[in-house]
């Protein structure tokens, strides 16, 4: 219907989408799958080069968004990527 398109209309459905992904503890404000990963740099190392292999950045825009290395000397990281294929 055309009343369905009304700016108004498209602005109240999404702010009902947002609410109810709210109310149900999810929460996805961008199209970005992300695991966080804390891990030994050895293992670190490994876990990346996997998720690179498993999810080309070619296809999925693959990247490790942030990183830091803890007081016990793991890394704590966060890979990034687009659900191209999934």
């Amino acid at each position: 219907m055309a009343s369905d398109r009304k700016p108004v209309e498209v602005a109240r459905r999404l702010g009902e989408r947002r609410d109810e992904r709210a109310r149900a503890g999810t929460k996805r404000s961008d199209a970005w799958c992300r695991e966080t990963f804390t891990l030994t740099r050895e293992d670190a190392r490994r876990a990346a080069r996997d998720w690179f292999q498993r999810f080309p950045k070619a296809a999925y825009m693959t990247e490790i968004e942030s990183w830091r290395v803890l007081e016990d000397g793991r890394i704590a990281f966060t890979m990034r990527r687009l659900p191209s294929a999934d």
